[in-house]
């Protein structure tokens, strides 16, 4: 596989066509290193992407592309686009079947259907159990991509829908792996609520009856990145595993050759 040579840039790029777009590198971790530049990337999905999109995305040497969207969100989007020379591998981390409906209704349900669901915190009580669920039960999943990235798949770019929540989790636990802190962990999936990342809400009513005030605040905890909802899937990791060492070993089957290979490839070298 032909790999181009990644060029660095200077500044985060505005894509048109993918949203929530950004290079995790320079990130601390808790021994006092960072992690690299142009090894680890996150976005939504590439189905959209522009000529130009996909001309900036194939400067970064991409060696793998890992798309955690299920069968429904790429009928719903469509595939991403084919980047030359780069290996797309597809690990959905919901069940194709799960959630079909509900996201039906968030696009075509009338404000009754929509308070039934969402409202009083339940809009937010479904997102942090979903990030629970994630960590306890895709852990064969989330296996799979930390040993792939530490033999052979950097760079790499990281996405689902959004490149919100599954996409923000794989980030989070690879982050994990590598010993960044979390505050800075909490920090970059937090990012993903500026204004020019955040994913947009698609109602089929786009009137003023079906985007109020009213309607928007109950979807808004289905489209917001909260620091509740990474701490969920944090406080499972505790409670299950007893501490992130123990999820990353028991769990996720990392020994420490397999971890000290994810530091090379991530992190920088020590001063």
């Amino acid at each position: 596989m032909t790999q181009q040579t990644p060029q660095i840039p200077s500044t985060e790029p505005e894509l048109s066509g993918v949203r929530n777009f950004r290079d995790v590198g320079g990130l601390p971790t808790v021994d006092g290193r960072r992690l690299r530049h142009g090894r680890l990337f996150r976005s939504g999905h590439l189905a959209h992407a522009t000529e130009q999109d996909a001309a900036f995305l194939t400067t970064l040497g991409l060696h793998t592309i890992f798309d955690f969207r299920n069968a429904a969100d790429q009928r719903l989007e469509g595939p991403d686009v084919d980047l030359p020379g780069v290996r797309n591998v597809n690990i959905p981390l919901t069940d194709p079947a799960d959630g079909a409906e509900f996201w039906k209704m968030v696009r075509d349900g009338d404000i009754n259907q929509l308070r039934s669901v969402l409202s009083e915190g339940r809009g937010a009580d479904r997102m942090a159990r979903s990030y629970r669920t994630i960590i306890r039960e895709r852990t064969a999943e989330h296996s799979r991509v930390l040993h792939a990235l530490a033999e052979d798949s950097v760079p790499a770019l990281m996405h689902c829908a959004a490149g919100k929540d599954r996409a923000g989790l794989s980030i989070a636990v690879s982050l994990l792996a590598v010993g960044v802190e979390r505050e800075a962990i909490e920090a970059d999936y937090l990012k993903s609520n500026d204004p020019h990342r955040r994913y947009k809400m698609h109602r089929s009513d786009t009137s003023p009856a079906g985007m109020s005030a009213e309607i928007v605040e109950l979807l808004n905890p289905l489209f917001d990145a909260r620091a509740t909802y990474l701490h969920a899937a944090f406080d499972t990791i505790e409670e299950t595993w007893g501490s992130t060492d123990r999820y990353l070993t028991e769990g996720l089957g990392l020994t420490e050759e397999t971890r000290e290979r994810l530091r090379d490839r991530l992190v920088e070298d020590a001063a």
